[in-house]
């Protein structure tokens, strides 16, 4: 008979539960509860479309755009109050469309990153997705878990859990059996298994969610982003504010004024800056998902950008985290079968880890019975060891334990005399790169304990990790390991992966004396030994201390608060829930393959923003200007409020596309430098400005046109000059060098294709002849060629000594050309403390990481013949 158990939890009456029997639940009773208490999920109530939508109408970015419209109804210029509410509802839908996308991709790749939950089903034990738990199903919680439901701990478990998100108590609290688990509770210490009482929306966590209406905070790109555009608008007021000031003085009348303020109101309207930001971020994140990395918080693509050091663990990552047992090492008068035996019994198989399954395997064949387990203690971060207590056939206890030999070696007599005995075999064992297993076995409940001998494992390294540790070099990200094996493993493995041999042992000190010891000279270290996860965070906060951008890999729940320090925090294949959680990059392929396609898809991602920003800013400068001059100096309208929406219509709608261009991976870390991309900015604005005046100086006095046909000739000009600046603004060195995307050459070409039909036919404009259409575009070529030159005048100028890096060691990344596809040169040999300078480290209007002196050739490490 099944024996029910009530759960009360705050604010509300829990439904009776019965317990499962032994083997769990079966299939079909789980359906049958699934379908009346649904999954275990909490529903995310979903936006009105309708609402939405117009939600996108409320902002600085919209309020201008309406500002527009009602100066435009108010002069019932009827024809410019049409294009204005279409710029409207067009800005409005294909935001609209693209965060419906994004919310589309968002919920796709929650999907991997869902909960498991470890339940037996049938009698079976299984690991499953947490959202098919059901009220009374049994599940088992350890170290790094979090609890995916409200559960009750079974007779026999003990745990100490961090309920910190969900009542702010930063202490660790202790649950034993009959006690309650809340389902969003990290598991911080012991195993146990427990009995789900209530899931979803019922949970404690549940019903708290609920309240929560918080968004995510803004990227920091995307806030540099919106104070572009607040810049631009504080810009055009300011502009408006002196015509209007004009105005008055001439006697101008109010309705003229209006039209002033309208022009100027609809020419600072940055409209696809939002849209252009959310695509290109959603885009990559799109593409690491494919290439196996799924992006968290996408401001963490601008994190990743910037990285220069990567801290990466070893097992899983650069070695292929698949443990082998080898000839173990006896003390005397023990056999290998009584070791292997004694290992095995100190294993659990249904818990899948590692090491046990090593074991195990490499313990299948021996013919012993093995004693019937009655507890088991899982390995614990602090112990070090995992410990077993069973009995025998003829009715005696038995103990055995296994972990870090320093740890078993605690547990016996004599612990001075044993390290002295199994210290040859240790350090022969981490000479050939293994990882020593101490074991040791009682005879008694609580007798003494009994070395038996050590297990050498080996996990051997991936095939690709000293390649790829020379690609990440090539692009200046410095690779350091960070393990918790012992200082002669820890060394023999970065001496096969070409590392270095600068190592610190973090272990043996105290966790103060650690975060001091990390802070000292972090940069000077290749290797860290013996890492605690204490250790983990001190190291990053040392290296961010010293100004540099670091990442971490991590996978157990003691690895989060390091994960969430790290500028980009990595939680590698296998990691816990709370590691993932904190974690800014979640793996779903082993190696550091998929970081390196990741930093450079992050340094792809800038790049497209910076050339985007620069673009936007330029051409913001350049038609204010000229339509502020023209009015002020000439008293000439040089656009209408018509023909500058056409321009943001067709302009802003295909530069879009950026978010597809090929973008050149920059040989070093790059940051934002407002300071290079203003100044190309303005350059680049106050260049077209000028041009822009000769042109309409030519076409007045020269050519004498005037009045309608005057102002469709700058229209034409203003759209195909300015939209042609992109292709410019993409790369620091000449154009040519860096070959578009397709789809935005024919993105470019096609409205500007367009905005000379509408020229040529006179819609919503005065019409003019082929031949001034012709003229136009090579006018607009030749301001091309003096964009070009002010471009490079500019950067030549900006360009400050100590800003002008060099090219990372080993490759280095040539941009392609428009009709090549890019290519490696070999790097040029550089005088020791310094680096050669190269353009393709420098993207447009961001600093790559300053050059790190080489303190000795000794420190240099070889690979085919090249310094890496």
């Amino acid at each position: 008979m099944e024996t029910a158990m009530t759960a009360t939890f705050p604010g509300s009456s829990a439904p009776t539960v019965p317990a499962p029997p032994p083997g769990g639940l079966d299939e079909e009773e789980a359906l049958r509860r699934r379908a009346r208490y649904g999954f275990n999920e909490i529903p995310e109530p979903a936006a009105h479309p309708v609402r939405q939508f117009l939600g996108y109408f409320w902002g600085p970015i919209p309020g201008m755009i309406e500002a527009a419209l009602a100066l435009g109804l108010l002069l019932e210029n009827w024809s410019d109050v049409a294009l204005i509410l279409a710029l409207l509802i067009v800005n409005g839908l294909v935001a609209f469309w693209e965060e419906r996308q994004a919310g589309n991709a968002v919920r796709a790749l929650q999907a991997h990153l869902a909960p498991q939950a470890r339940l037996v089903r049938g009698g079976v034990w299984r690991v499953g997705p947490a959202r098919e738990l059901v009220p009374g199903d049994r599940i088992r919680v350890r170290i790094g878990d979090i609890v995916p439901a409200d559960a009750r701990v079974e007779a026999g478990g003990a745990l100490e859990v961090d309920e910190s998100a969900l009542t702010g108590e930063s202490l660790p609290v202790a649950r034993g059996p009959g006690e309650r688990l809340f389902a969003g509770a990290v598991v911080r210490r012991g195993e146990a298994d427990a009995v789900v009482e209530s899931i979803g929306a019922a949970t404690f966590f549940g019903r708290t969610a609920r309240l929560l209406g918080v968004r995510p905070a803004p990227s920091h790109f995307q806030r540099a982003v919106l104070r572009i555009g607040d810049f631009l608008i504080a810009v055009a007021i300011a502009l408006a504010i002196v015509i209007e000031i004009v105005a008055l003085v001439r006697g101008i009348d109010l309705v003229t004024t209006l039209q002033f303020a309208l022009v100027l109101t609809v020419a600072a309207i940055p409209v696809a800056m939002p849209t252009v930001l959310s695509v290109t971020m959603a885009v990559g994140a799109r593409r690491l998902a494919g290439e196996g990395a799924i992006v968290s918080r996408l401001a963490a693509l601008e994190e990743l950008a910037g990285v220069d050091v990567l801290c990466s663990d070893k097992t899983g990552t650069l070695t292929q985290n698949r443990l082998t047992v080898g000839e173990p090492f006896c003390l005397p008068g023990v056999t290998t079968a009584e070791v292997l035996a004694a290992a095995a019994l100190a294993s659990r198989a249904e818990d899948h880890d590692p090491i046990d399954d090593a074991v195990l395997a490499r313990a299948a064949g021996l013919p012993a019975v093995r004693p019937r387990v009655d507890s088991f203690q899982p390995f614990d971060p602090v112990t070090k060891r995992t410990e077993a207590r069973a009995t025998t056939a003829a009715g005696g206890v038995v103990r055995a334990a296994k972990g870090a030999p320093q740890a078993i070696v605690a547990l016996c007599d004599r612990p001075d005399a044993l390290r002295a005995a199994i210290g040859p075999a240790i350090a022969e064992f981490a000479r050939r790169g293994f990882r020593a297993l101490a074991v040791a076995r009682s005879n008694a409940a609580s007798g003494p304990w009994t070395f038996l001998g050590v297990l050498p494992l080996s996990d051997p390294l991936r095939s690709d990790s000293r390649a790829l540790i020379a690609e990440l070099a090539a692009l200046s990200v410095d690779v350091k390991m960070v393990t918790g094996d012992q200082a002669a493993i820890a060394g023999e493995v970065a001496r096969q992966l070409g590392l270095g041999a600068r190592l610190e042992t973090m272990g043996g000190a105290g966790a103060d004396d650690a975060g001091r010891a990390a802070a000292r000279s972090p940069e000077t270290v290749d290797v860290f030994a013996q890492v605690r996860p204490e250790d983990k965070y001190a190291i990053v906060a040392a290296l961010q201390a010293q100004g540099h951008i670091v990442a971490m890999t991590g996978d157990g729940v003691n690895d989060a608060p390091a994960l969430k320090r790290a500028d980009a925090g990595i939680a590698v294949p296998g990691a816990t829930d709370a590691a993932r959680a904190a974690a800014a990059l979640v793996l779903t392929s082993a190696g550091l393959a998929v970081i390196l396609t990741a930093i450079r898809e992050a340094r792809q991602i800038f790049q497209r923003m910076t050339a985007y920003a620069i673009y936007r800013i330029e051409e913001t400068i350049r038609l204010l200007a000229f339509i502020t001059a023209s009015i002020v100096l000439l008293g000439f309208f040089p656009l209408t409020p018509t023909m500058i929406v056409l321009i943001a219509l067709l302009n802003d709608g295909a530069i879009l596309t950026i978010a597809y261009d090929r973008a050149r991976v920059s040989a070093r870390p790059v940051r934002w430098r407002m300071d290079r991309v203003l100044g190309v900015a303005t350059a680049l604005g106050v260049t077209g400005f000028a041009s822009s005046l000769l042109f309409l100086g030519l076409a007045s006095t020269v050519f004498h046109v005037a009045g309608g046909p005057l102002q469709t000739l700058i229209y034409l000009k203003l759209s195909v000059a300015g939209h042609l600046v992109i292709f410019l603004t993409r790369t620091e060195g000449p154009f040519w060098r860096s070959r578009p995307a397709g789809v935005l050459v024919a993105a470019v070409l096609g409205t500007q294709l367009a905005a000379t039909g509408i020229a040529v036919s006179g819609f919503l404009v005065t019409p003019i002849p082929w031949t001034w259409a012709l003229l136009v575009w090579g006018y607009a070529g030749a301001e091309f060629a003096l964009d070009e030159a002010a471009k490079l005048a500019a950067y030549r100028a900006l360009r400050s000594r100590p800003d002008r890096p060099g090219v990372g060691p080993g490759r280095t990344p040539k941009e392609g050309g428009w009709f090549f596809p890019p290519r490696f040169r070999a790097p040029k040999v550089s005088v020791p403390g310094t680096a050669p300078a190269s353009g393709a480290a420098r993207s447009a209007g961001c600093t790559p990481a300053a050059p790190r002196p080489v303190e000795s050739t000794a420190h240099m490490r070889v690979t085919d013949g090249a310094a890496v």
